[in-house]
């Protein structure tokens, strides 16, 4: 009889104030990608008018509310009840991650120092989160890509439009590329994935408009694409077009 393997545990703290309730089925099925929401808690101050729309989202996805008067302003009692929750939930040792959920920079030491003790942090937030905070987790997921689209007019999803080109993908994919010495160039498209999410946290095909990597790789235009022996897709820069092919092509053209 085999042992079922444990999915790992992670902890999902929200900050309400700077997170919007249309991500939260999104932001759920995006955690059971890699791990189990064994915590599931959000702070801010629900006696304010403006996190009212809170109040249906929290029983349907069993999110604890926990709430923080603000007593005076220009003070975020919300972000200091996180972080202190954060630690106590990292030295119970009983959470392999925390998902921190919000676009304040202010979050940016508590990503650290959590992976400064070994967990992993999954960060997600607006496009406009400062750098310092997208940086300091180990993947950052912008919200934006979490949305629920509204159907069209014949009833499926509608396709909403990339928060960046294809070709800004470019500098990233080429510099993942880069770090391969091959011998033609050529590169496991398996491999450039992983680098990539290495180099950059925030980095999502969904962010170009594409569902897969490949997908993102051939909207772009600048690579070659195919399937290896074994089915093994694999990548790698366009080659330039030798002086040579462009004289034969012209030649054969002006026949």
């Amino acid at each position: 009889m085999t042992v079922e393997q444990r999915l790992p545990r992670f902890a999902v703290l929200i900050d309400a104030d700077n997170t919007s309730p249309q991500i939260a089925e999104g932001l759920f099925e995006e955690v059971a990608k890699f791990g189990e929401a064994s915590v599931r808690r959000i702070y801010g101050d629900f006696s304010n008018q403006r996190l009212k729309s809170w109040a249906d989202v929290l029983q349907k996805y069993a999110i604890d509310p926990y709430q923080q008067f603000a007593y005076t302003t220009g003070k975020n009692a919300s972000d200091i009840a996180l972080v202190i929750d954060a630690m106590d939930l990292l030295h119970s040792g009983r959470f392999d991650g925390f998902c921190l959920v919000s676009s304040d920079s202010d979050f940016t030491r508590l990503a650290s120092r959590l992976r400064e003790q070994g967990a992993e942090v999954y960060g997600f937030g607006a496009q406009k989160t400062p750098e310092s905070f997208r940086q300091a987790c180990r993947r950052f997921v912008y919200t934006e890509n979490l949305l629920p689209h509204a159907p069209s007019e014949s009833g499926a999803p509608s396709k909403s439009a990339p928060l960046k080109p294809p070709s800004a993908a470019i500098p990233v994919l080429n510099k993942a590329l880069s770090q391969f010495e091959t011998e033609d160039g050529w590169v496991s498209l398996g491999g450039v994935g992983k680098q990539v999410s290495n180099l950059v946290s925030d980095f999502d095909v969904r962010t170009y408009g594409a569902a897969k990597l490949s997908d993102l790789v051939r909207k772009t235009g600048a690579f070659e694409i195919e399937k290896a022996e074994g089915g093994q897709m694999r990548i790698r820069a366009k080659q330039p077009k030798s002086p040579t092919t462009t004289f034969k092509t012209a030649k054969h053209a002006s026949r």
